[in-house]
């Protein structure tokens, strides 16, 4: 980049072309007529300098040329906090909308589009998050731009300046002339040190194979019991939204499904699959998958993830917004001053239909096209009986406080021995040392059960290793 001759120079800002040249008045290694203003999104190359024009035109000059550019990572979204407002709007997107579809809202992917299409035969060397890649936006994308991806590495998002998240940046070298519809690749991970940590296969899987597509097919109609929110992310950067709730006016934007003793099961797999595994870098934009069939058929495996389901924080289900169904132990274990509201979920585990008919039925879980009724008592493994077991000593210690409440949820009691703060929020932690230990212990047989489960996770096809 020593000659001037080969070198031209464009900003968006008319204010910045005139600080390039005045620099130039200063000795800058720049010739004043290959600065210009210019607007990758929105200009037609005929504003180009004649002399830029002439070699992009040319295919021999073109392989020679190359571009520097540095579009903004921003993405339009109609949710507060979450984007910009319009900020997709362009020539380029307005060009080539029907192309694009939902992946024309990030800026960098208009920038990428236009390369593809109207810079032949280009080599794109570029870096950015990998949701292009594997987001389910992004599908309309991939259909398209079916360049050859030469090479890949990631490296954690926050190793660079003014970046908190712990999501992976790829490093990605792509070949336009040559055709290859990308499925899947090995790609080499560095860590925080710029030390090679191991490898990762990437693989593409479209939205069709989703998981929110799988559970969806469990939809409740009567006889509720909770509400199971966030079922409209398929990756792991997703997995906070996903929580059970009394009721679906609790939330601004209820997305979810009703749960009953219908799918029950069902709901609990979902919910496990999505919690079992902690998020990390590495894995934030990793897709949850349709499953194999293979799990209808492993009641351990179903039974595991009810008991994580009953017993984990994410599990929202309190008292103070109606009936508590989600109590797993009866009244005589916990030494309860009152009978419960609700004894639906002793009675589910028990195999009795915990909402009976004027002719009873036994509860039914619809697996696919098989359904599986549920007549006798839910066995459970070793790890999970250990989680009940940490689960009941913690419930009893609630039930011997003089103000608790006879039909407290794992949340209520959380609330009542951690207190909130000014602003309503649940405090971290809890003055009570006995709680604190047995809260612990209840974690520490959850983390357990959860290392059981992983290995199902990915035999069953919920991800992919």
């Amino acid at each position: 980049l020593t000659n001037k001759y080969h070198i031209w120079a464009s900003t968006l800002d008319k204010q910045d072309v005139d600080v390039m040249r005045d620099r130039i008045k200063n000795g800058a290694n720049l010739l004043e007529d290959h600065v210009f203003q210019f607007d990758f999104l929105n200009d037609d190359f005929t504003k180009l300098p004649l002399t830029l024009q002439d070699i992009i035109n040319n295919p021999a000059t073109r392989k020679k040329l190359v571009i520097y550019i540095n579009p903004p990572y921003a993405e339009v979204s109609t949710v507060i906090g979450r984007g910009k407002k319009g900020v997709n709007q362009s020539n380029i997107h307005k060009k080539y909308t029907e192309t694009l579809g939902t992946a024309g809202r990030e800026i960098y992917i208009q920038f990428i589009t236009r390369i593809y299409f109207e810079i032949k035969d280009c080599i794109i060397a570029e870096f950015s998050k990998l949701k292009a890649l594997q987001g389910s936006a992004f599908s309309n994308f991939r259909n398209f731009f079916d360049a050859k991806l030469i090479k890949i590495f990631i490296i954690p998002a926050d190793t660079f300046d003014n970046v908190k998240g712990k999501f992976p940046i790829g490093f990605k070298i792509w070949d336009t002339k040559d055709q290859n519809d990308f499925k899947k690749i090995k790609i080499d991970i560095f860590n925080y040190d710029s030390k090679l940590q191991g490898k990762k296969t990437l693989k593409i899987v479209e939205k069709y194979k989703y998981v929110n597509q799988w559970i969806s097919q469990y939809k409740a109609e009567n006889d509720f019991i909770g509400f199971l929110a966030g079922t409209n992310g398929n990756d792991f950067q997703t997995n906070n939204l996903i929580y059970i709730l009394n009721r679906k006016n609790q939330m601004l934007n209820p997305r979810g499904i009703w749960i009953s003793s219908f799918n029950l099961i069902a709901v609990s797999v979902y919910f496990t699959v999505r919690h079992s595994i902690k998020a990390n870098w590495i894995n934030d934009r990793d897709q949850f998958l349709y499953p194999n069939k293979k799990w209808e058929h492993d009641t351990e495996f179903q039974n595991d993830c009810l008991s994580f389901t009953l017993f984990h924080s994410q599990n929202k289900i309190t008292c103070q917004a109606g009936i508590n169904h989600w109590i797993p132990f009866t009244e005589y274990v916990v030494g309860a001053r009152e009978k419960f509201k609700s004894n639906f979920m002793t009675d589910y585990i028990k195999g009795k239909d915990p909402f009976p008919k004027i002719v009873s039925e036994p509860p039914i879980e619809l697996f696919g096209n098989q359904k599986i009724e549920r007549t006798t008592p839910l066995e459970f493994s070793k790890t999970a009986q250990e989680v009940f077991r940490a689960g009941l000593k913690l419930w009893q210690y609630y039930h011997e406080q003089p103000n608790c409440n006879v039909n407290a949820a794992l949340y209520d009691i959380k609330a009542h021995f951690q207190g909130r703060s000014t602003s309503g929020k649940m405090n971290n932690v809890s003055q009570d040392n006995t709680y604190t230990k047995l809260l612990s212990n209840l974690k520490d047989t959850l983390n357990i059960l959860a290392q059981k489960i992983e290995p199902k996770v990915y035999e069953y096809g919920f991800l992919l290793e």
